[in-house]
């Protein structure tokens, strides 16, 4: 699934294609026109039955050799569904597999790839003007059961996560952290997790596979049916380079590391998040397993908030004004996450069809129905206020 947005080049407005799974890094760049033609490549039309779509449309139809000619470099882009693409996702599927760790996917593009830079890039969050200041000691015995943090590149969102993790620093004394992580690219299964230590700048993070394989046998299997989709999956990544840094020193710490992508389809249907049967029994699975672990676990969602504007299909660029409704919007589906309300949360984003396209619908109902009778606190809330394309992000505990 290939994702649309616009983009101005040269004065130009022009529509770019990428590939939110990373099959391919190119990003497509085409001129307005060129959509028309485009949206023909479809298996269904032939050469001549294109040309004769579009002469009736416009009047003229480019020639068959240069329909050819852009049908072979998006192809060769991979951004068509065809043998050759089959084979490249094959590659890049098995490569996975093979992998004994999960690599870090971003480093060296969303923040800094060597350990130095990204010590130094990461510190910054913290005495940023708009961030907490540097962390104090932790606390011997803190007691931190959640954290909701960013999953926004770290250039846009550094100081909210400074918020987050000085939190989660001070005030938790957790030796596993199930961290629970939106599937951009979506997937066939409601949640899906991986049994791969993650690499980072940093040195790796080891997975707890004791607590994983009795999860997934709780939930009735297939937890590792969707692993694929966290090969470069960010918003897990993210979390785990910051947990490597702001605790690697101080104590080991393993990961449970869970994608979870089931409530925007449930706000698509005007249904129940919870009618796939698979989704409460992952549920129950995670509460028996968490509760019997003997561990002292903390959960994060790694989470973003609204994406509005025309790089998300809206038709108008954002103003000051329309930032200011999303603003208002945002922090009273806030107070449903603080009071640790999931059918508050999920009412107030399906009540309009999630207008404000909520990226962590799925893991932020998760984790208040992880974290039964908790309550939390909004520790920072910040727009990136793109005209474009603007997006929301936070950062909250819950002790």
């Amino acid at each position: 699934m290939l994702e649309a947005f616009p983009v101005e080049q040269d004065g130009q407005r022009m529509i770019a294609l990428r590939d939110p799974a990373g099959f391919t890094e190119q990003v497509a760049v085409l001129p307005l026109p060129l959509l028309d033609l485009v949206s023909l490549f479809d298996g269904d039309h032939s050469v001549a039955e294109i040309q004769a779509i579009i002469r009736s449309r416009h009047g003229e139809a480019p020639t068959a050799e240069q329909i050819s000619n852009l049908v072979e470099s998006l192809d060769e882009a991979g951004f068509l569904e065809s043998e050759r693409f089959k084979a490249r996702r094959d590659a890049v599927d098995e490569k996975f597999r093979q992998s004994p760790v999960r690599p870090a996917a971003h480093a060296g593009g969303a923040y800094a790839g060597e350990p130095a830079a990204l010590a130094n890039q990461i510190d910054a969050f913290f005495t940023h003007p708009e961030g907490p200041g540097k962390p104090a000691e932790a606390l011997a015995n803190g007691s931190l059961r959640g954290l909701i943090a960013p999953h926004i590149d770290f250039h846009r969102g550094g100081p909210v996560y400074g918020w987050a993790y000085r939190a989660l620093l001070e005030r938790s004394s957790a030796d596993l952290f199930v961290v629970l992580g939106t599937c951009h690219a979506g997937m066939a299964d409601p949640f899906s997790i991986t049994l791969k230590p993650h690499d980072t700048p940093f040195g790796p993070v080891p997975v707890d596979r004791r607590f994983c394989e009795a999860l997934d046998r709780r939930a009735g299997g297939g937890l590792l049916a969707s692993e694929l989709a966290h090969r470069s999956e960010h918003s897990i990544e993210f979390q785990v380079v910051m947990l490597r840094y702001v605790l690697g020193a101080r104590r080991p710490f393993s990961i449970v590391p869970v994608l979870a992508s089931y409530v925007h389809e449930a706000v698509w249907t005007k249904s129940d998040p919870e009618r796939d049967p698979r989704v409460p029994r992952f549920i129950d699975a995670l509460l028996e397993t968490m509760a019997t672990s003997g561990r002292n676990v903390c959960v994060i969602a790694g989470v973003d908030l609204a994406h509005v504007g025309p790089r998300f299909g809206d038709p108008e660029a954002n103003t000051p004004e329309g930032l200011a409704a999303v603003r208002t919007a945002d922090l009273s589906m806030l107070d449903a996450i603080t009071a640790g309300d999931p059918t508050a949360f999920y009412a107030s984003v399906a009540h309009d069809g999630d207008r404000r396209r909520i990226c962590g619908l799925s893991p932020i109902y998760t984790f208040l129905r992880t974290l039964p009778g908790a309550s939390g606190r909004l520790l920072r809330y910040q727009q990136w206020p793109d005209p474009e394309g603007a997006v929301t992000f936070c950062a909250a505990a819950f002790p």
